[in-house]
């Protein structure tokens, strides 16, 4: 193993992970990263003017493609404007990861500039909230990130840099990418559905949840229009099944 940065090792790590763009307000926290990323060549980065823009760019990303959207901001106000989107992303069950440059780790503690316990901060916003302090550990850091990110139900996870770990020269090992785990259905609890199905004089389905692929959502519309079954949309879950449906119920709304 060659020695890395802890920035080069973070990188190379998001590449082995399939990731193909980030979403940054570039801070000095962090800019061992940018130089990393830079040199990757294969990760697209999507500079914004705001972190809660970048947050909620990563968001939407890892909604439209089942894979964690990336952000990068920086301490203090960074990770607090950014905290939104965290706070959407859970709400929502969109895998995401937050990266958080912050102080030195002789600085902990000290009050330093713009310093905040992220872990604690973040904790009940997220599906795990972390700081990485040795550099030899960012591919045990980043496998978990993006298998907690992607099991059961998907949500964000939060992740705080020190700007001198990013610098620390160190080997590392390599993750393997991780593979979400598919969970087969049930065939006691379909079969109980269908009965169900069968007896009910008035039934509705409302959809919403994550991980709705496009066949998930024609053969499920099949289905319902097949039996006749109206189908509702939770909150921001309109495109969880054809609008355009003769079975379709419409929105549910935020409050039902």
């Amino acid at each position: 193993m060659n020695k890395r940065t802890g920035a080069q090792i973070l990188v190379d790590q998001l590449a082995i992970q399939g990731t193909d763009r980030i979403f940054t307000v570039p801070g000095e926290s962090f800019l061992s990263v940018l130089d990393a990323l830079h040199d990757c060549g294969t990760i697209q980065t999507v500079s914004t003017r705001q972190d809660g823009s970048a947050a909620f760019m990563a968001e939407a990303d890892g909604k439209m493609t089942g894979a964690p959207g990336i952000a990068f901001v920086t301490r203090g106000p960074g990770a607090t404007n950014a905290s939104i989107g965290v706070h959407t992303a859970m709400q929502d069950s969109t895998p995401m990861i937050l990266f958080i440059g912050d102080v030195a780790r002789d600085d902990r503690d000290r009050e330093g500039f713009q310093e905040v316990d992220f872990t604690a901060m973040f904790t009940p916003l997220a599906k795990w909230a972390a700081r990485i302090d040795n550099a030899a550990r960012i591919p045990e850091y980043i496998a978990r990130a993006f298998d907690t990110a992607n099991s059961g139900r998907p949500g964000p996870v939060v992740l705080a840099l020190p700007e001198d770990m990013l610098r620390d020269e160190v080997e590392a090992l390599d993750r393997p990418k991780v593979i979400a785990p598919a969970q087969p259905l049930c065939p006691d609890a379909m079969t109980t559905l269908t009965d169900m199905l069968r007896d009910a004089t008035d039934p509705i389905a409302i959809v919403g949840g994550a991980g709705w692929s496009d066949k998930a959502k024609h053969y499920f519309a099949q289905y319902a229009e097949r039996i006749g079954l109206p189908v509702a949309v939770a909150f921001r879950r309109q495109d969880n099944f054809p609008n355009e449906s003769p079975v379709y119920a419409g929105n549910l709304g935020y409050g039902p």
